[in-house]
């Protein structure tokens, strides 16, 4: 969900690719998607502009995405429902909406510019500002919480995990004895803490130190991968015959995550050594990209912010009996 611009100028990563994948999904007399993800509704916007029959279910957890999303896309308002919610309550938002099926699903995952760009969300390192990182600012878990109060043995499990830190006990040791001598409510005093945490010879190189710590608390405090993991089974069993999904990942979890769930319907899972294939075993979907795909030289240069995306992308080829 990596937009450049906060304002609504910003070119949604891989539009064009998105919008190609999808677009064969959508020809019907009344297709229907789910943005999982929508963000600043970039590619929303483009989706509901590219096919006039299109209504389009868009979900955010993030009270300022739905407020931005509805102005932006109140040209179609018609033909948009938009819901605050998780993407992991995606089953129950389309029940609502009275949608039991849907003909194309986008997540467009991890954190949108605005979270990055605002100081006071507390999301970034490179800022001083309160330990929030809360993508639903109504909720009550904060980062700050998280590092306060979490056990050592905790902390180190979600910076390893969730952070892929290799120094993750080193980090949380550190958070655990400096928290005794006063309570860490900064963005700052948290990043100072990892970069003295961090070997020196590994603090030369990779980037600031603190990137994995902070993309862990966050995962953490929005949870983030119990979502994914609910919401794209949910979208693949709601996708008509013909139906298709787009992953937009920004990190190796999600992508991982992504790609076992699309794996695990693509394959056949009929016993070895049968003649003849058991229907009820072959695969429901094709992937439709060749492992995950990458930007382009083009949109790097346009939106740096785009190199981490990995997009992946399957279609619904069998519905079940």
């Amino acid at each position: 969900m990596q937009d450049n611009d906060g304002t609504g100028g910003h070119v949604p990563v891989m539009l064009e690719r998105v919008l190609e994948l999808l677009g064969p999904a959508l020809s019907g007399p009344a297709p229907v998607v789910v943005d999982a993800n929508l963000g600043l509704g970039g590619h929303s916007e483009a989706l509901l502009a590219a096919h006039p029959a299109l209504h389009l279910i868009g979900i955010d957890r993030d009270p300022f995405a739905i407020d931005f999303s509805t102005r932006r896309l109140s040209p179609y308002a018609e033909r948009t429902t938009l819901v605050h919610a998780s993407s992991g309550d995606l089953a129950e938002v389309l029940e609502r909406a009275g949608h039991t099926t849907i003909d194309g699903a986008l997540f467009d995952l991890g954190v949108s510019s605005p979270q990055l760009d605002e100081a006071e969300r507390g999301f970034a390192y490179s800022y001083d500002a309160p330990l929030d990182m809360r993508m639903d600012t109504s909720q009550e878990l904060t980062a700050e919480q998280v590092v306060n109060t979490y056990p050592t043995a905790e902390l180190t499990r979600i910076l390893r995990d969730y952070g892929e830190e290799r120094f993750a006990p080193r980090v949380a040791g550190l958070i655990t004895k400096e928290r005794a001598k006063e309570a860490i409510t900064s963005t700052k005093r948290l990043a100072d803490i990892v970069r003295e945490a961090i070997p020196a010879a590994t603090r030369r190189t990779g980037g600031n130190p603190a990137k994995r710590t902070f993309q862990a608390l966050r995962i953490e405090v929005n949870a983030e991968l119990s979502a994914l993991e609910a919401a794209l089974p949910a979208a693949l069993d709601a996708l008509v015959l013909g139906g298709r999904v787009v992953v937009l990942s920004y990190h190796s979890l999600e992508d991982r995550l992504t790609k076992q769930a699309l794996t695990a319907r693509t394959r056949d899972t009929s016993p070895p050594g049968l003649p003849v294939p058991l229907p009820a075993h072959q695969p429901r979907f094709r992937l439709l990209t060749r492992g995950a795909e990458l930007p382009s030289d083009e949109e790097l240069a346009r939106n740096p912010r785009a190199a981490s995306a990995r997009l992946r992308a399957a279609e619904r080829i069998r519905v079940d009996d």
